[in-house]
């Protein structure tokens, strides 16, 4: 077989996308099932519609297709589903740009008009993420792929929305919300982001009623004053409690409020005495229903003041906390204003301060669905990596709040539930009813909102396989084996899923959620556009690849934690794809005669049976890794065995039957080889699928792709009793170079070497290996010499296990030009410390300089001393050796 028609130079523009093809047109993504075996399962956290790839959609989805591919060559009938989210919010948003641009608004379009606007928008751009994961070599089923606006999964939200209704949790009713004034709809509490901010606290006084006085309240928002239906202290405030019961005048407004004693209150923010706003405030919400308070809404939609603000009606918010600022000071009700810097919530999408306000809403009731959610927790049938974000998971379905899941938005699952305009009869149905079920009449109008995406995308692991219908897939894929997810959705996402399956599957929706952290550049920096800091995977795989973008992401990786990426960190990897092309087409090149076959045990060297018992080795680690979601370690495992063990010692010690005389010697190591590379082609795979299929097509092989070749296992007979005497030889190597290297020798120089040993084990192991260490070492010759012998003159020396070696200096160095070369370099490095100390000692530099220039400046002074430290001993050896 002709091997040597390979490249010679790895292009990964040439083989990505016809390998992807290939497996695609092959059907070797599809998961078919097989009852006689046990199936693995991962449904992909589904990327918005608008989405396109990011660092972290990378890092995510490079984790999954790792774990997919590795079950795959396992033998697991391995499904991979994909889907997309419709995603409300962000999705109406591009359209609304779109709109604007030719000067309309959704209002003018109409419900059904804008709807096909947006469905126009979701065919032409909705695709782009996809084909972004196919770049990076994701091998989903995309047979299987879903969106969670499909007539399926429209059917299964409608369904557990009715279910959940019958069973009383869900209901309709005034509460307070978290109202984005930009986005126009509510969030719920964890799409809610909180930011500190440099803010003002007024404080304002409230008139007594019978004109005794006043009580001074302090708030960080003036512009709620004109729904204040109340002024609370704590009922242990010695300051307060002669007022409780007594009325103020509402300043601005002249409405009279009561003053009530409330625990909620902390008497030691502010005055220790709070307005109650219980349309604005979700404490202050909660304490009017304690008192029965009033509750009025002065802010509309927009985040505008409304008929119920009086002479403000109309003003923004906060052009109406200028107004209520500047009148509060003529009349001389503004006693101060201090400074505050305290925690705002801010919509996760647009970033605007978000407006608390009551509003009739549809909300889930949480507390029976969380408990069976936190003890299967408990219970360990569903397992966090790592394991410290069980507590954190537990905490907050223990301190959860009912579920807002109404959005005033028209894209996404609308609400199913129809109002009888007749008799106010609410009907919530799987099919659009035609006429009411209490009155008969026939006058019936749908509530105009819709589901919060997160709704839907909570049923994902069992709609997407065909639930509520008991489907095949259903039956033999779920629960699913692995969830794959950062740790910033576990309460928006993983929560929601494993509550869901619950009540609906009566069973966990998967075993383990593997946690993701971000990906952060260099400086561990969060990425952001406003630093300029952030990387676009799509560049990196235009310009090294995506499976240099893949091995990237998984080294260092360790799961939970935010991993750095830089272009150095790409470079790196790109080296690595290098390297494995490169040692490849060398093994390649010179397989000419091979012939197919498994290693004969019997002939094998020293150094074949370290090289198979390494190999042998790794495989265990990788798997073990792998089983334990620790891709990062995994990586570096084989990273470390191909480009160290296989490259940089065994093919270095098999050019020397590769390229001598004895033919049976020359067909051993080519049997080696090939099985050595075949199998770590293997190991590497899930990482870099791409360069591992080129590769190994070039190679003798069993089957279409490596794809779906057997993952290698543990050969018990390929664990030698005396691999580790290597290690004893790759010691001597390893003392020789460093001497050759400290002493400057030049490369073409050949060493000699004289060995004293002390163990005769050791002895007889280099004498019978002494080729390797002449031909990695660069030694002409090598004398053995007795322990009682006296060391050669002139020698610079090494110790091993059961041997010591010298290398005599005399022909290798001049020893006298040496000396001269390092004493002049020993005084420029002095002159260098001194100018540098002078520096450091002028004040005026230290003061007036920029500290990162004195810090360049000292950190000068470090590395001079040590390379002058490093000059000054090998002065010191080589004065001994004259």
């Amino acid at each position: 077989m002709d091997f040597t028609n390979i490249p010679s130079v790895y292009d990964p523009k040439n083989v990505e996308d016809k390998w992807y093809r290939f497996w695609e047109e092959q059907n070797l993504f599809r998961a078919e099932i097989d009852p006689e075996k046990e199936p693995f399962t991962i449904v992909i956290p589904p990327p918005n519609v608008t989405g396109h790839l990011h660092i972290g959609h990378a890092l995510n989805n490079t984790i999954q297709d790792i774990l997919i591919r590795y079950k795959r060559m396992q033998g697991y009938p391995t499904l991979w589903l994909p889907g997309t989210d419709h995603a409300g919010i962000a999705t109406e948003a591009k359209v609304k740009e779109q709109l604007a641009e030719e000067g309309l608004s959704k209002y003018d379009l109409g419900r059904e008009k804008f709807l096909e606007r947006v469905w126009a928008w979701k065919e032409k751009y909705g695709d782009t993420i996809v084909n972004q994961l196919k770049k990076l070599g994701a091998s989903c089923d995309w047979s299987r792929f879903r969106f969670t606006l499909d007539e399926g999964l429209s059917r299964a939200v409608r369904e557990v929305f009715v279910r959940l209704y019958e069973k009383g949790l869900i209901y309709r009713g005034d509460y307070i919300v978290n109202w984005c004034p930009t986005c126009k709809t509510t969030l719920s509490d964890i799409e809610v982001e909180h930011e500190e901010r440099n803010d003002k606290i007024y404080h304002v006084r409230y008139p007594f009623s019978d004109g005794s006085g006043h009580i001074t309240v302090a708030t960080t928002r003036p512009e709620t004053i004109l729904g204040d239906t109340a002024v609370a202290v704590h009922p242990a405030d010695e300051r307060y409690k002669a007022y409780i019961g007594k009325t103020v005048v509402l300043p601005l407004v002249n409405r009279e409020i009561p003053i009530i004693a409330d625990d909620y209150v902390d008497m030691e923010f502010g005055t220790g005495a709070v307005k109650v706003t219980p349309a604005h405030d979700p404490n202050d919400f909660e304490m009017g229903l304690r008192h029965e308070l009033p509750i009025i809404k002065v802010m509309d939609e927009e985040g505008r003041m409304n008929e119920n603000a009086g002479k403000f009606e109309g003003l923004d918010r906060y052009e109406c906390r200028k107004a209520i600022i500047k009148e509060l000071e003529e009349k001389g009700l503004l006693e101060k204003i201090e400074d505050l810097t305290h925690s705002v919530g801010q919509c996760y999408r647009c970033h605007t301060v978000v407006e608390p306000m009551v509003s009739k809403q549809w909300f889930v009731r949480m507390k029976p669905l969380a408990e069976p959610a936190i003890e299967v927790v408990k219970q360990g049938r569903v397992k966090f990596v790592p394991d410290r974000f069980t507590k954190i998971y537990i905490n907050w379905l223990e301190n959860i709040h009912d579920w807002c899941i109404s959005r005033q938005l028209w894209w996404g699952h609308r609400i199913p539930a129809w109002y009888c305009q007749d008799c106010g009869e609410t009907i919530v149905a799987r099919e659009t009813p035609v006429k009411c079920s209490k009155c008969g009449g026939s006058s019936l109008e749908q509530d105009p909102d819709v589901l919060d995406t997160w709704f839907s995308s909570a049923l994902w692991p069992f709609s997407t396989l065909g639930w509520p219908d008991d489907t095949e897939d259903l039956r033999y894929f779920y629960p699913t084996s692995a969830l794959v997810t950062g740790y910033d959705i576990i309460f928006f996402w993983v929560a929601r899923m494993i509550f869901m399956a619950m009540e609906f599957m009566k069973e966990e929706p998967f075993e383990y959620v593997a946690i993701t952290g971000l990906v952060r550049d260099a400086q561990g920096r969060k990425m952001s556009k406003s630093l300029g800091n952030g990387i676009d995977p799509l560049e990196v795989i235009e310009k090294y690849g995506a499976d240099t973008l893949r091995f990237a992401l998984c080294t260092g990786n360790t799961p939970g934690n935010d991993i750095r990426f830089s272009w150095e960190k790409a470079e790196h990897s790109r080296n690595f794809a290098n390297k494995i092309w490169n040692a490849s087409r060398f093994v390649m090149m010179n397989l000419e005669g091979f012939e197919p076959g498994e290693p004969e045990l019997e002939n094998l060297s020293l150094k074949d049976r370290w090289i198979l018992s390494r190999l042998n080795d790794v495989t265990s680690e990788v798997t073990e890794f792998l089983d334990k979601f620790e891709v990062g370690i995994a990586a570096q495992k084989v990273y470390d065995f191909f480009w160290s063990e296989f490259c940089d010692w065994y093919i270095e010690m098999a050019k020397i039957d590769l390229y001598g005389d004895d033919e049976n010697a020359k067909k051993r190591t080519q049997r080696v080889l090939y099985t050595v590379l075949e199998r770590v082609l293997r190991l590497l795979h899930p990482f870099v699928p791409f360069i591992t299929e080129e590769i190994w097509q070039h190679l003798p092989h069993e089957g279409e792709s490596i794809m779906v070749s057997a993952w290698p296992e543990f050969r018990p007979e390929w664990k030698f009793e005396d691999a580790g005497d290597m290690e004893i030889l790759m010691e001597a190597v390893r003392g020789i170079r460093n001497i050759r290297a400290e002493m400057n020798v030049p490369p073409a120089k050949k060493a000699k070497a004289v060995v004293r040993a002390g163990d005769s084990e050791t002895l007889k192991l280099l004498k019978q290996n002494i080729d390797i260490i002449h031909t990695l070492a660069r030694v002409s010759e090598t004398d053995f010499i007795s322990e009682e012998d006296p060391a050669p003159g002139k020698a610079m020396s090494c110790v091993i296990r059961g041997a010591e070696i010298f290398i005599p200096m005399e022909g290798l160095v001049d020893l006298d030009s040496e000396i001269a070369r390092l004493q002049k370099e020993r005084a420029s490095l002095e002159k260098e410390i001194s100018t540098v100390r002078k520096k450091l000692a002028n004040h005026g530099f230290l003061s007036k300089a920029p500290r990162e220039v004195v810090e360049k400046e000292k950190q000068k002074e470090k590395d001079y001393i040590e390379m002058l430290k490093r000059v000054e001993e090998r002065l010191k050896t080589l004065t001994e050796l004259g």
